[in-house]
């Protein structure tokens, strides 16, 4: 009997499981096994896109003030910056600004304006992404190699290539390539039609 008894003790210790200290110390544990992972990723996240907040108009309507953006650091590691990119890169001429412009012309293209019409190749560009009438004019510019030449989509209210010049890509942050704010404007941020022949 008295061994009967200390059958059912010996079984009853064993089920007892975890004491109070040690599922503290298992929480403890998993815990910070969970936020070394959420820093990893986070790093990662950081070190692969960036969040910009749009300051200004000169990308409307496409882009509208206050809008938040994705922008892929590596979308240009394996690919060349294609016409029609939206790219987020240092000014040139203070480098602690970002700004945020259209891809026209990549290097070895000829871009001019006259009459309020951008001309590519000697082909006039079909923008449905701007909205109105062009002022100005600009003469037949090459493109050097390592260089592009950006334009915001509003055009009469954009510092741009046709002012300071076409941008060295060396400037170049990353491509646009998601709307996350407003949640009404939320989607993928595309390139238009008249470039994806190119």
């Amino acid at each position: 009997m008295e061994e009967q008894f200390e059958e059912i003790i010996e079984i009853l210790e064993q089920d007892e499981g975890p004491t109070t200290g040690e599922k503290f110390k298992a929480f403890l544990k998993e815990m910070f096994e969970t936020l070394i992972i959420a820093l990893v990723l986070i790093i990662v996240i950081e070190g692969l896109s960036d969040r910009v907040k749009i300051e200004g108009n000169s990308m409307m309507p496409g882009l509208h003030q206050d809008n938040r953006v994705i922008v892929s650091k590596v979308s240009y590691i394996k690919s060349e910056i294609e016409r029609g990119d939206i790219v987020v890169f240092d000014y040139p001429n203070n480098p602690e600004e970002e700004y945020i412009k259209r891809v026209i012309g990549i290097a070895g293209d000829k871009v001019s304006i006259s009459e309020g019409e951008v001309y590519l190749n000697d082909v006039i560009l079909d923008e449905q992404y701007v909205d109105d009438y062009m002022l100005g004019t600009l003469n037949e510019e090459v493109i050097q190699e390592g260089m592009i030449f950006v334009m915001g989509d509003n055009r009469n209210h954009s510092s741009d290539s046709r002012y300071w010049g076409a941008l060295s890509i060396d400037y170049v942050i990353g491509k646009a390539v998601f709307i996350y704010w407003p949640f009404n404007e939320f989607g993928i941020i595309q390139r238009p039609n008249i470039f994806l022949n190119d």
